[in-house]
């Protein structure tokens, strides 16, 4: 009966902040319906890149899979396109328009760019600039051959109108059942979702079944432009790797690290895999101390890892290659996976991207 009085009561206080914060919410939606307005009045100026341009984004803030869908699109397109990246370079200490190159750092593009240019960096060119329009107008004043631009976490940058938008929405937390900022995590209306060509519903279980997909597009559909269609995704965890990109042999336990927006997953996975000794969760895009980085040394010996995600790696990274324990830094690649519908949205993504490909383009 106490837990029941104390859950009651928690329930309580939690409505009661919501209650409060009930028209700060509705009046930050209001602010970004007259932005939106505007912008399709025309009273904003909105301008295309001159390369053609795939948006990602989300109305949700943090956590939805934008890294690894972007991942999924450079794969598909980088050996038949001239590709590039562009992103605001979230939590990143440097301001304007940066080239990624073998000297970058996380402190200086941000967290995913980085993974971007360490994953693919021979493959395409990635690049950040908080405005966006003039940090396309640069990859291609720079690289005039390049003919596809995708834009990571671009769709409320309105100024740059993107050629195909495609919007993602967590399964477990879908923007339709959720509020503006601050009483819940949307970054403006439901109604935005009217701008997208695409939505792509994020890290779904391997159990959805045909008929929660049907409710789900129905549901989609209330905020959504008529056709726009709906696809589902999962992710798929690769097996953990070192610093030199190795598998080892034999991982009897771990000490897991994770500095993004919804770690839970992440953290389920490494429960499932293997001996886990403490959990360590920072906020998302965490810039890792000296400190932080000390403390997580202590806990690495013969028989003990340090187990991270592929983003946190990025920063981690940095100086234990040359400490002798790179070898017990792993990190979990991750990629975005879309099932039964791979091939209806490779065909959608087909139709809507209007670029040529270079057939004669040799693939490394």
């Amino acid at each position: 009966m106490k837990f029941i009085r104390n859950t009651a009561k928690s329930l309580s206080i939690r409505r009661g902040i919501r209650s409060f914060f009930w028209p700060l919410s509705g009046l930050y939606g209001l602010v970004t319906l007259a932005r939106n307005a505007l912008y399709e009045a025309g009273w904003m100026r909105s301008e295309r890149a001159p390369l053609f341009s795939v948006g990602v984004g989300n109305l949700t803030v943090g956590g939805t899979g934008k890294t690894p869908m972007v991942e999924y699109l450079i794969r598909r397109y980088a050996h038949t396109h001239r590709l590039a990246t562009l992103s605001r370079g979230y939590g990143r200490a440097t301001r304007g328009f940066r080239l990624a190159d073998a000297t970058s750092t996380a402190r200086e593009l941000g967290d995913e760019p980085l993974q971007y240019y360490l994953k693919f960096g021979e493959k395409v060119q990635v690049a950040v600039c908080e405005d966006r329009l003039l940090g396309a107008q640069r990859l291609h004043a720079l690289f005039p051959a390049l003919n596809l631009l995708l834009l990571d976490d671009a769709y409320q940058h309105r100024a740059l109108q993107t050629d195909v938008t495609i919007l993602l929405s967590d399964y477990r937390r879908p923007f339709y059942e959720d509020e503006p900022f601050p009483t819940g995590r949307l970054r403006e209306t439901r109604g935005g979702a009217r701008r997208a060509d695409a939505v792509v519903v994020t890290k779904c279980p391997g159990t959805l079944s045909e008929a929660e997909q049907e409710m789900i597009k129905e549901k989609i559909s209330q905020y959504t432009s008529p056709g726009t269609p709906v696809f589902f995704s999962s992710v798929t965890y690769a097996e953990p790797r070192t610093l030199a990109g190795e598998v080892p042999a034999k991982v009897p336990s771990v000490v897991v690290v994770a500095g993004i927006a919804q770690p839970e997953p992440f953290l389920q996975y490494a429960r499932a895999r293997f001996s886990v000794i403490e959990e360590l969760i920072f906020p998302d895009h965490h810039n890792y101390s000296a400190p932080d980085k000390e403390r997580l040394r202590k806990y690495v010996k013969s028989d003990t890892f340090v187990l991270t995600t592929e983003k946190d790696m990025v920063k981690l990274r940095e100086g234990e290659s040359t400490s002798g324990l790179g070898s017990h830094w792993l990190y979990v690649p991750i990629e975005t996976d879309f099932g039964n519908d791979t091939q209806r949205f490779d065909a959608w993504l087909q139709n809507v991207i209007k670029v040529p490909s270079l057939p004669d383009r040799p693939r490394r």
